[in-house]
């Protein structure tokens, strides 16, 4: 059986502050799948059928894609962003079925 490698006061510290920021984003990306779900809502009061803003989506990515200094890729921040709106898009549309919205659309 191979040895634990030890840890170090250190990597004990990083890795401490790393789990904090985990519990600071899970926080964040409920928040804002929240709002997500509540601006979901909003759009189906004002009549609108379609759960994707392609437009808007686009203008998210590009606000993400301005507001990233490193170290994480373009391209890797990017896809975390199109997997979250694709997950907050799936709320809004289970929100919708709940709602009795049946044959919502898409796009």
């Amino acid at each position: 059986m191979a040895d634990k490698p030890i840890e170090t006061p250190e990597l004990r510290r990083l890795r401490q502050r790393i789990d904090a920021i985990d519990r600071r984003i899970v926080a964040l990306l409920n928040d804002r799948s929240e709002l997500a779900r509540l601006t979901g809502r909003e759009k189906a009061a004002l009549g609108r059928r379609a759960i994707r803003d392609r437009d808007r989506e686009r203008e998210v990515l590009l606000r993400v894609t301005m507001a990233n200094r490193g170290p994480m890729p373009q391209a890797d921040l990017l896809a975390l962003y199109r997997r979250l709106i694709s997950a907050t898009r799936a709320l809004e549309a289970r929100d919708r079925l709940d709602a009795g919205g049946a044959g919502v659309d898409d796009d």
